[in-house]
């Protein structure tokens, strides 16, 4: 029941305006981009990508009262750098996804190109990853056909994947590992459809076997499915209540706890 933090959120309390003016401005790029994320490991860094392939990487002076930042660039992608995700563990490395199909790992002390790059890693652009922050060998990945792959980055060199589902039929716009069980995963798809995956489930579990034709076409490893919005742009888990998800689209965001258990 997440009725009593709804109604918080409410509270008529004055509140005090925003600035109207960035903190700081980082100049660097020389086109527009759509990758960006703060490193969990190390305060002040913060990485991001643009449509030329360029990755920049920041390390600010003071997070909270920024004045300067000194910045390294990581070149290799060969079209849009679509998103970035940093290692949860591993202060220095991150990966990157690509419209060139690549899934690109990164760090940060080398300066001669990825350490690791996996070619082809979908049959199309590779829209969206996610870093498991449990299971920190574990990635996700996201595509423009509407596929998802999971990752065993301790053998992804060789470029087979853990797993790949190919139930939506639209690109995959956003992906994130829950905070509270390291095997269930959400996303949301242009196809209008917000899922929630158990990839602890295993597809040959007699339980789960079922004679209903309308299953048919259900994976086992799909939980949930969320409806009801239009052009659904970006999921997150709450990071303190478990199983709650906030989901934005084009006609308003949502706030929603599936019926169903997905945190240990």
């Amino acid at each position: 029941d997440i009725q009593s933090t709804y109604l918080s959120m409410q509270n008529k309390v004055p509140r005090i305006p925003g600035p109207t003016k960035p903190a700081y401005t980082y100049k660097g790029h020389r086109d527009e981009g759509f990758a960006l994320d703060w490193s969990p490991a190390t305060a002040g860094r913060l990485a991001t990508g643009d449509c030329n392939g360029v990755i920049h990487v920041w390390n600010i002076d003071n997070p909270i009262a920024p004045s300067s930042a000194n910045h390294s660039i990581f070149t290799g992608h060969k079209s849009s750098v679509e998103d970035i995700q940093w290692s949860p563990t591993e202060a220095t490395v991150f990966c990157s996804a690509s419209a060139d199909k690549t899934v690109r790992v990164w760090d940060v002390r080398g300066k001669s190109g990825p350490q690791i790059t996996v070619d082809d890693a979908h049959l199309d652009d590779v829209n969206v990853i996610s870093w498991n922050r449990d299971v920190a060998y574990l990635l996700a990945s996201g595509c423009d056909d509407g596929s998802f792959k999971v990752w065993d980055l301790r053998a992804i060199r060789k470029g087979t994947t853990l797993a790949h589902f190919t139930y939506h039929k639209g690109p995959i716009t956003s992906i994130e590992w829950a905070p509270h069980d390291e095997s269930v995963i959400a996303m949301s798809s242009a196809d209008e459809q917000l899922t929630i995956w158990d990839l602890s489930v295993e597809a040959d579990d007699p339980t789960i076997e079922s004679s209903d034709p309308l299953l048919k076409d259900y994976p086992p490893q799909l939980l949930f499915i969320h409806q009801g919005q239009h052009n659904i742009k970006e999921i997150h888990h709450h990071p303190q209540i478990p199983g709650v998800i906030f989901s934005t689209a084009e006609d308003g965001f949502n706030v929603f706890k599936p019926a169903i258990s997905v945190s240990s």
